[in-house]
């Protein structure tokens, strides 16, 4: 496995992998979920290129950029295991160099859910991304589930932009008990840990009332917000049952609906979703 940082060496290690190339963007701090992704490349691709890049430009004013984990020795170790050919990780003065002032933006898709919540958080999203399509030219492209809105706006903007990449994404990858794996789950302590498993609970629940007929979008909603809140160590943020592409909230009578959230427990914010109706 090849490990480099500037530009110059990424266009010359990825000159000589053979194709078709598979693309693992990630933040570092590594888990199952961020393997998952590359062990799907393996499979797929007959070259794998990994990313570590602790993106400042999609954390806005009072988020975790200064507090987010790193370990990229470890990253490195788990990548090299998994088959993984080459690992870029640029830094941020590489990427945003001074006076950078370009920006790649996607609509509609951005909006809502997270775009709602944290304001131009996915026009830094869709920058860094297409910088590494650009810097990378990857044959496909592996995303996980867990941001479920953050997949949608990518294949927007590979659509809207004509790249010539798939966008593959994966299923979330949970621990045992439900909880989907983060690496913001680090942030948890023991009882905003074992609370936190309350997520996947109103998610299940809202699944079982779906699955035993209820199709209305907002009783599923409700069902959702009243297991968060039922759990004193949860703070929510919001709960969606949305339009799996479109990503506006549903009305009435759902045949097929994206349900997801965002809750706090403390300062740690975590995200989860699943589809209904596929």
């Amino acid at each position: 496995m090849q490990t480099v940082i500037s530009f110059k060496d990424l266009r010359r290690q990825r000159a000589e992998l053979e194709p078709p190339v598979g693309l693992v963007p990630t933040m570092g701090y590594l888990h199952q979920g961020h393997l998952s992704l590359a062990r799907r490349a393996r499979q797929e691709c007959s070259s794998v290129v990994a990313t570590i890049f602790v993106n400042p430009t999609q954390f806005g004013p009072g988020e975790d950029l200064g507090a987010y984990p790193r370990d990229i020795p470890h990253d490195l170790e788990l990548l090299e295991m998994e088959g993984v050919n080459l690992v870029w990780t640029p830094s941020a003065e590489q990427m945003y160099p001074a006076g950078y002032q370009t920006w790649v933006k996607v609509e509609e898709v951005t909006l809502p859910l997270e775009g709602g919540m944290r304001p131009g958080h996915f026009r830094g999203v869709t920058t860094v991304v297409a910088k590494l399509f650009n810097a990378i030219q990857p044959n496909r492209a592996y995303f996980g589930q867990k941001d479920a809105q953050q997949a949608v706006v990518i294949r927007r903007m590979v659509r809207d932009l004509n790249y010539p990449i798939e966008i593959v994404v994966c299923p979330i990858v949970r621990e045992a008990d439900g909880l989907a794996m983060s690496s913001r789950n680090v942030y948890l302590d023991p009882a905003q840990r074992k609370a936190a498993t309350v997520l996947h609970r109103s998610l299940s629940a809202a699944r079982g009332a779906f699955a035993s007929g209820e199709r209305d979008a907002e009783k599923l909603r409700r069902i959702l917000a009243e297991t968060v809140n039922a759990e004193p160590l949860a703070r929510l943020q919001y709960v969606s049952c949305a339009h799996p592409e479109q990503l506006v909230e549903l009305e009435g009578k759902v045949s097929r609906a994206l349900l997801s959230m965002a809750v706090y427990f403390g300062d740690t914010r975590l995200i989860d979703n699943l589809v209904i109706g596929e």
